[in-house]
């Protein structure tokens, strides 16, 4: 098995890996750089796709927009059911970004910061970076992206709020059920201690993936959000034997 590690890192943090005009065509450089790429240099047979966090994320997305491309994914603590996962952030977020005269200004200052890595950033940063994938505006003055929130008062906006939605995995498995289908493995699995509350957007995705009988792998196990990869111990090895030619599941 070839496992390219794909680095997406972007100015807003990490990549949803879909295509957006304020970080990227992500989707279109996975699928139609990397892969060819690969496949440049390595004889392949057929194609997985896993991560974690946002890398599980962008696994289930991609197994569902594209099951021409990829033939089994799995999806560690993988965004989903954004009502819970994103919204506890806003307020903490708003704060910041009046603080320093608005998203653009805070994101600047960030960068200007010699230790980046503290848990106070991250709700500022974590809503700039999903607003800039799932919410991008061009026209936008504040970094090319609209938020589900006004920067002044905090009302709440929801049409932006529904743009965001439709890119939440449990919205979207029932209308892409048919390429989730099509998968050789299809894997999800989540800390019960996430601190991102993303146990709950796994637990409805099993539930809906059993309803539309998609077969699926689904494991929970005693953890938070940080320090899991390895749980690729358990998900690495199915994948291959997916990929090479053994039983669906």
């Amino acid at each position: 098995m070839i496992a390219p590690m794909v680095d997406c890192f972007t100015r807003v943090g990490g990549n949803q890996y879909i295509n957006s005009t304020a970080t990227g065509p992500y989707d279109d450089y996975v699928v139609k750089e990397i892969v060819p790429f690969v496949e440049s240099k390595y004889r392949v047979s057929r194609r997985g796709i896993w991560g974690k966090s946002s890398g599980g994320y962008g696994s289930i997305v991609q197994a569902m927009l594209h099951p021409d491309v990829w033939s089994a994914f799995a999806d560690h603590s993988g965004d989903a059911l954004f009502e819970f996962c994103y919204i506890p952030d806003f307020p903490k977020a708003l704060a910041a970004f009046r603080e320093h005269g608005g998203p653009k200004r805070w994101l600047n200052w960030f960068w200007r910061q010699p230790v980046r890595r503290r848990n106070e950033f991250f709700p500022a940063l974590n809503t700039i970076g999903m607003a800039a994938h799932y919410s991008p505006n061009p026209r936008s003055p504040e970094l090319g992206i609209d938020f589900p929130f006004d920067l002044e008062t905090g009302e709440w906006r929801p049409d932006v709020w529904e743009r965001w939605r439709r890119w939440d995995p449990v919205i979207m498995v029932e209308p892409h059920a048919r390429a989730l289908r099509t998968m050789r493995l299809a894997y999800i699995d989540c800390g019960t201690k996430d601190e991102w509350n993303l146990i709950w957007g796994a637990r409805v995705l099993h539930e809906k993936l059993a309803k539309l009988r998609v077969k699926h792998v689904y494991e929970e196990f005693d953890e938070g959000h940080l320090n899991i990869t390895y749980r690729y111990d358990t998900s690495l090895p199915l994948l291959w034997r997916a990929l090479s030619g053994g039983s669906r599941g």
